[in-house]
């Protein structure tokens, strides 16, 4: 898999655009198409020990929940969604919305950095794969219709992720 090409056409370049428009805040000078350098180096058998069988599928393999299945798609307090593999804030409760797709969706995630996309060309399908900046494991995919300003989808598997509740608000971990 590469990373999406920013002067690319079709899907990846409407979505590389709407994500880093020209002036856009990001706090480092890291574009897309960077390879990974994961600021937690772990050996397969590290992360393995480290996660389980089901998140390591997830996060490590690029494997996907069964949709409809995940504990968090049906949460609705607010927090944050936290990086399953590494514990990186990702994602702020404000930004998630009922997409009717199986999985947790997303607008857009907490800070532009702190996700990476990739072109994921699995199945048969063009698809753009959304990883952690910080540890490079696998979260979901991104897909240009959803119902923000940016129009995004960040369709997440439940796995990928650990949902932190605000202070004061109460929530059940089913994870």
């Amino acid at each position: 898999m590469g990373s999406i090409p920013i002067n690319g056409s079709s899907f990846t370049r409407r979505c590389a655009d709407r994500l880093h428009p020209p002036g856009a805040r990001q706090r480092s000078s890291k574009r897309m198409h960077e390879s990974p350098s994961p600021e937690i180096p772990r050996s397969e058998d590290e992360w393995r020990a480290a996660l389980g069988p089901e998140r390591y599928h997830v996060l490590r393999e690029a494997g996907t929940e069964r949709p409809f299945s995940g504990s968090l798609l049906a949460v609705d307090a607010e927090g944050r969604y936290l990086c399953g593999g590494c514990g990186a804030a990702l994602f702020a409760a404000d930004a998630k919305f009922e997409s009717h797709c199986g999985w947790p969706s997303f607008t857009h995630p907490e800070e532009l950095e702190r996700v990476r996309l990739l072109e994921d060309r699995s199945h048969g399908m063009i698809r753009t794969e959304v990883r952690c900046a910080r540890c490079d494991s696998h979260l979901g995919h991104v897909f240009d219709d959803g119902p923000g300003a940016a129009g995004t989808r960040y369709c997440i598997n439940s796995l990928a992720l650990r949902f932190q509740p605000e202070e004061g608000h109460l929530y059940k971990d089913d994870t």
